[in-house]
């Protein structure tokens, strides 16, 4: 991969987060917290460690969005029971509404970002970015192993 792809996908993706972010404010809602939720809806019962890790954030700054989403109503902590010291997240039945609303919007993007691609193109797309994401994570194994 030349310098220029892998530009090319760190400013795309950029864009894109930047899009997501502007769209989930009409929700009432920032761009880590819209992101949570969907988190959360794709990866039920976890503690807010993989959250954090999940989303690159610090776990004090999850907290925080935590916070306000259990103000708001849409999460709620409970004890882990492998973990005394850790809470595991869950979406609450009031937050079931806005998730398929943050949903619409994920498609919306994706429709709109894939636009002028046929059918086949959008199916190999989405393989190579599979393909790629493979890699991604056979290349860090190396550092995992040793650190």
């Amino acid at each position: 991969m030349s310098i220029d792809t892998g530009y090319r996908l760190a400013d795309n993706s950029r864009q894109l987060r930047r899009l997501f972010d502007e769209r989930v404010r009409c929700l009432g809602l920032t761009g880590p917290q819209a992101r949570l939720l969907l988190s959360l809806a794709r990866n039920p019962l976890e503690n807010q460690v993989f959250y954090a890790e999940r989303l690159e954030i610090e776990p004090i700054t999850l907290t925080r969005i935590v916070d306000r989403l259990e103000e708001a109503g849409w999460v709620e902590r409970q004890s882990d029971p492998a973990d005394r010291r850790a809470r595991i997240l869950h979406l609450t039945d009031k937050s079931r509404g806005i998730v398929t609303r943050l949903r619409g919007i994920v498609e919306a993007l994706s429709d709109e970002m894939l636009d002028g691609f046929d059918a086949a193109e959008r199916q190999a797309f989405a393989l190579m970015l599979e393909r790629l994401a493979a890699n991604l994570i056979a290349a860090r194994q190396p550092e995992v192993a040793h650190g």
